[in-house]
């Protein structure tokens, strides 16, 4: 009987250690679900701020970008049109090449170069030549097409990846893809597109030419960064300094040698500031963004920023878009849409 006690007041000792480890797990996990709902929201809201720091950035660059190309400056009233593009990538180059200091020096990272400069020299060029060739189509085409065109990067980037990185893309991409083509097509044919200060079916066709050439050296660029950089430890700053540095150089000598430095406007030059800083700060948000939320969130939030650029654009500096042009962005941006909305769904 004294043994059956035992065992009795044993059973009970021990059941009351199991409430007790129950009670303190349910605790925890209450614990633990509570902090998990700040931190998600501290998540949402650096998601949100991280997006409208992109959206503000580059909503001004393109503002910037079209007031400059557009406007009159000086004494003489020198046209838009007729600054230097190089001379506009050497001041975005040389204001990228502050933060990218700045921020090495923050990050206490190394101010060598990572690689050798023969690998930065593809890039530099490529991404030089893409930066200029969208300045000088706003010559020949309006703001909302040039912008349009630019969502067609998706193609010379698979063009580039098939034939120098032989990757294979699935059914998705190339829908994605037609999608479009087919809507950029149509809104190259059922209204306007021509800049305002040239209506001429032969500039207009020469803007083209030089937006295929931005998508051509725009989809280069990332191609082969991609695979240059893919077996080396090269931080995104380190990148962007000598990258930087390198198109200064040619951009610096081709705006001397050109005549391409515009007389002195202090309005101009604050707007050059502007346009500068803009993409160079946008920059930082778009890194944010990539790391801590993934190039799927960063697809939409650039989508949509692309689509707010058109109607902004169509806003300030009225320009009128047919019933078929509004059909072929609504096109684009749905298929661009789309794309994301299948990765998420695969997710």
């Amino acid at each position: 009987a004294a043994g059956q006690v035992k065992i009795v007041r044993l059973d009970k000792s021990s059941m009351c250690q199991v409430q007790q480890r129950q009670g303190q797990e349910d605790m925890q996990t209450d614990s633990d679900s509570n902090d998990t709902e700040p931190k998600e929201s501290k998540r949402a809201l650096k998601g949100v701020l991280l997006a409208c720091g992109i959206f503000v950035c580059l909503l001004s660059y393109g503002y910037f970008q079209e007031l400059i190309m557009t406007g009159t400056w000086g004494n003489d009233k020198l046209g838009g049109t007729q600054i230097s593009s190089l001379f506009l990538v050497m001041c975005n180059r040389i204001t990228s090449m502050g933060i990218a200091v700045l921020a090495i020096m923050i990050k206490r990272d190394t101010l060598m170069p990572a690689a050798p400069l023969t690998a930065y020299c593809a890039i530099a060029f490529s991404n030089m030549m893409a930066t200029t060739c969208q300045y000088e189509a706003l010559r020949y085409v309006s703001f909302p097409t040039q912008t349009l065109g630019k969502t067609a990067k998706m193609i010379p980037v698979m063009i580039w990846g098939t034939f120098l990185a032989r990757k294979k893309y699935k059914l998705k991409d190339y829908l994605v893809a037609a999608g479009v083509t087919t809507g950029t097509t149509l809104f190259l044919l059922t209204g306007p597109v021509s800049a305002k200060h040239s209506k001429d079916s032969k500039t207009t066709l020469i803007g083209a030419m030089i937006m295929a050439m931005y998508l051509f050296f725009d989809g280069f660029t990332s191609t082969v960064q991609e695979r240059l950089f893919k077996d080396r430890k090269v931080s995104t700053w380190n990148q962007m300094l000598y990258v930087g540095l390198l198109s200064a150089l040619v951009t610096g000598m081709g705006s001397q040698g050109g005549g391409g430095v515009p007389p002195y406007d202090a309005n101009l030059y604050m707007h050059i500031f502007a346009l500068s800083m803009s993409a160079a700060v946008a920059q930082i948000f778009i890194l944010l963004m990539i790391r801590d939320f993934g190039a799927l969130l960063f697809a939409t939030v650039m989508t949509t920023r692309q689509f707010l650029s058109i109607l902004l654009s169509c806003i300030i500096f009225l320009h009128p878009l047919s019933g078929g042009q509004w059909v072929g962005t609504c096109l684009v941006f749905g298929s661009l849409y789309m794309k994301t909305a299948i990765n998420v769904w695969k997710k």
